[in-house]
Order: C-alpha cells, then sequence, then structure tokens
C-alpha cells in the first residue's frame, strides 16, 4: 500500500525520533560502560606516581602490619584502605608522609599502619591519594600456626638480575611463605639510590603481598665513596617494629609470628661504633630484656655478621676461632635460651650444628651461616672452620633458604637457584 506524502512526512519524523533516542540511550550506556571500564582499569593499575609498594612485619603479626610506599611529588589525602577478601565493608587508615632525601634524591615516604586487624585472616589493601584509588594487594595476617618464611642471604649486587631471578622463583616454588627475611647487604652501597631502586624493583608482586623482615648490613653503613656513615637510606625505607630505643630506633627489632619470636640484631658494630659507641650495651640490654619477655616456645636470631672467625685462603696470619661479637653473643644467646642463630655476610652456606662454649654440643643454639642471593661472590676465599657440618659446594653459586615452623619443630632448608636442595635441619622440642 502506498503512503501519501503527509503520511511518509510523518513516518520519517517517528524514525528519526526513534534514532535520536537510540543514539541518546547508546550515549548513556557507553558513558556508563566507560565509568566502569575506567574503574576497572584503574583497580589493575597503581596510584599514579607510586613506586615500591610494600608490607613490613610488626611485633603481632596476627593483628597489625605497615604500609609503605614512596613516590617523587607529594600525594594528596594518601591514605590505604582495606577489607576482608569477598566482603564490600572498606577500612580506611591515613598514611603519614615525610621528605626523604639522600644521594641527591628528593622523593616522598608514606607509612600507614593497619591495627587491629582480624588474626589468621585473608584480607586486601589498596592506596588512595590524589582523588585516584590504587588496585588491590594480597594482606594474610598470622593464624598463630604453621608457617614458611622465606630466607634471602646477601643480596648485594653489581647487577640485580640474578637476585630478581632468584627472589621471584623462590617466591613462586612457595607461594605459602608468609613473609621473607633479607639477612642484610641488601645493597652493595646504602647511599646509592639506582641500587635500592633495582632491589625493590626485583621483589614487584612479592613485598606487596608478604611483608618483608630486613636486617642491616654493614653495606648498608656506606656513602658513595665507600666511608662508613650512618645508614640512612636503610632506617628511612623500612618501618620495623619499635624497639624502645630513643637513639636507635630501626637499628635493631623483634616480632612474633606463629609459635617463633625472632630478634633482629644489629651486628654493625666495627662499621658505627665512632658515631654509635653505646650501642652494644643498649643492644644487650634490650635483648635479655625481649627474650625474657616472649612466651613463644622459639627464639630465632636474625643477625649480618656471623659469630664464627673463618681462615682465609693465602693469609697464614688469619686465624681460625670467633668473631668479637660472637665471643659476646654466643654467650648471651646460651644464657637467654635461644634455639637457632642465622647469620650472612661471609657469602658462603656453613651449617655449623648446634655450639655451646665454643664447641659442638647438642644442647646449644643452632648456627648456620645463610650463603649468599646476590652476584658478589668470594670463590675458595674461606677455609673450612673445624666447626663446619656442611659447606655447600665450592665453587659456591646463590642459594636460599625456607623455614617451616610448628609448635614443636623448625625445619630449615637451604636450595640452589633451581630449587635443589643442599641442607635440611630440623629442631625438635
Amino acid at each position: 500500500m502506498e503512503l501519501s506524502a503527509k503520511e511518509d512526512l510523518m513516518q520519517k519524523r517517528i524514525n528519526n525520533l526513534w534514532l535520536i533516542l537510540g543514539l541518546f540511550v547508546l550515549l548513556i550506556l557507553t558513558a556508563g560502560c566507560g565509568d566502569i571500564l575506567s574503574a576497572q582499569k584503574n583497580n589493575q593499575e597503581e596510584l599514579s606516581g607510586v613506586k615500591f609498594v610494600r608490607q613490613i612485619v610488626t611485633q603481632d603479626n596476627t593483628s597489625s602490619r605497615a604500609i609503605m610506599w614512596q613516590s617523587d611529588e607529594p600525594i594528596a589525602d594518601g591514605a590505604v584502605e582495606y577489607r576482608q577478601v569477598g566482603e564490600n565493608k572498606v577500612n580506611r587508615v591515613g598514611a603519614k608522609g615525610e621528605l626523604y632525601t639522600d644521594d641527591g634524591q628528593n622523593l616522598m615516604l608514606y607509612t600507614a599502619r593497619l591495627e587491629n586487624l582480624p588474626a589468621g585472616d585473608k584480607l586486601e589493601y589498596r592506596l588512595i591519594g590524589n582523588g585516584q584509588v590504587g588496585k588491590w594487594h594480597n594482606l594474610s595476617t598470622d593464624d598463630g600456626g604453621t608457617f614458611t618464611a622465606l630466607i634471602f642471604p646477601d643480596s648485594q649486587s653489581s647487577d640485580y638480575s640474578g637476585w630478581q631471578e632468584l627472589a621471584q622463583n623462590a617466591a613462586k616454588r612457595n607461594p605459602e611463605a608468609k613473609f621473607f627475611v633479607n639477612m642484610g647487604d641488601l645493597v652493595d652501597n646504602g647511599e646509592d639510590h639506582s641500587q635500592w631502586e633495582a632491589w625493590f624493583n626485583s621483589l614487584a608482586g612479592i613485598i606487596d603481598r608478604i611483608p618483608v623482615a630486613p636486617i642491616m648490613g654493614n653495606h648498608e653503613a656506606y656513602d658513595r665513596d665507600w666511608q662508613v656513615r650512618e645508614p640512612v637510606a636503610y632506617l628511612n625505607e623500612f618501618a620495623v617494629p619499635d624497639n624502645g630505643s630513643s637513639k636507635y630506633g630501626r637499628y635493631y627489632y623483634s616480632y612474633d609470628y606463629g609459635s617463633v619470636h625472632f630478634i633482629v640484631l644489629n651486628t654493625q658494630l666495627q662499621e658505627l661504633k665512632e658515631m654509635s659507641p653505646d650501642l652494644r650495651e643498649e643492644q644487650l640490654r634490650w635483648f635479655r630484656q625481649d627474650v625474657a619477655n616472649s612466651q613463644k616456645p622459639w627464639k630465632v636470631v636474625l643477625m649480618h655478621r656471623d659469630a664464627l672467625q673463618y681462615r682465609i685462603n693465602g693469609r697464614p696470619e688469619r686465624q681460625e676461632g670467633f668473631d668479637e661479637e660472637g665471643l659476646v653473643w654466643m654467650t648471651v644467646f646460651e644464657e637467654m635460651g635461644v634455639d637457632a642463630v642465622l647469620s650472612a655476610h661471609l657469602h658462603t652456606y656453613r651449617n655449623r650444628g648446634h655450639i655451646r662454649n665454643f664447641q659442638h654440643d647438642a644442647s646449644g643454639p643452632l648456627y648456620i651461616l645463610t650463603g649468599v642471593a646476590g652476584n658478589v661472590r668470594y670463590p675458595n676465599l674461606w677455609l673450612n672452620h673445624a666447626l663446619d657440618e656442611y659447606v655447600a659446594p665450592q665453587p659456591e653459586t646463590a642459594n636460599y633458604m625456607t623455614m617451616q615452623a610448628a609448635e614443636n619443630q623448625l625445619d630449615f632448608y637451604c636450595y640452589l637457584p633451581d630449587g635443589t636442595e643442599l641442607d635440611h635441619e630440623v629442631l625438635k622440642k
């Protein structure tokens, strides 16, 4: 049937109205989808300008955690939001920002302390600031039960790609790890900003989801000219648990995880003796009180310098024995009932078994020299010590360790970078 001219005009107007209405609806839907896509995209990216998001252990990891990050420019209204996985309710904690200057660099360091967290729960957190929202990161609190920890020896390097590969592969092989330890000499030069950037970059995807327990090494106390200085970068980069000291905050600390009380000592007394002459005595007093106050069944010491002194190949004047600091601390470890002592510094893995009164004795603490995780090696430098029970194959390559802890047993494993097991030590109560 043919339409009249008037009817044809009317039909075209109706069609145009439908077209306009359709375009209007499409515009609304597109805008809405844009908001959704923008939100999804934002949730997959970090807050603009933020670098090196990290978790730091706290004294009580069942209910608290320190979150840190840094940026080149100040972030307005910086804060952390967190929630239980699967829930919509979000809690917010403000972050404290401080200007940090070192090695000619100026940047902002932010710290947020999350308290009253539910024990043993799976949480997630994100950063907010500058009117933006960052992506979600995993966070798990201590449930007081069994756990696995990753232990990395000295990571100082000339090229941090090897450290990155070792750390990333170790984390992939141990997805259940609750935190990781770095045994000192995190970087080769404590003032070199580029090395800290390389160290943090190597831990992307690890340090933001499980906390780090860092230990100060002697290389953290060097400036660009390799002269001793205050370990400025280390002290600023890691908001470790408070030790109650007005002079040496963050130099040493302790924390609990599961059935273990960890005591992180500062053994850089040789480097710091001029500027910190009373560090040893203060730390000794603190150590005795700290261990006495702990109700945990296991006591594990983490320290950078080793307690034993090794002979050096080609230097006959160097005698086998015990380090000057070792002579002081080993007696105190026995006095306070320490179960295991992990050290580093010499870039070699050595299991010395149990030592008391400076000789093998099953009733003494277990002493393990944890090895090396970076590319700085000392091949065939150290001659075996009479107390060595296991020495990693020579010439030595990098390695890492794990610690599995239960109420009545500790297991220490040493692995090559490819996951090959080198050593296994068990403590039981």
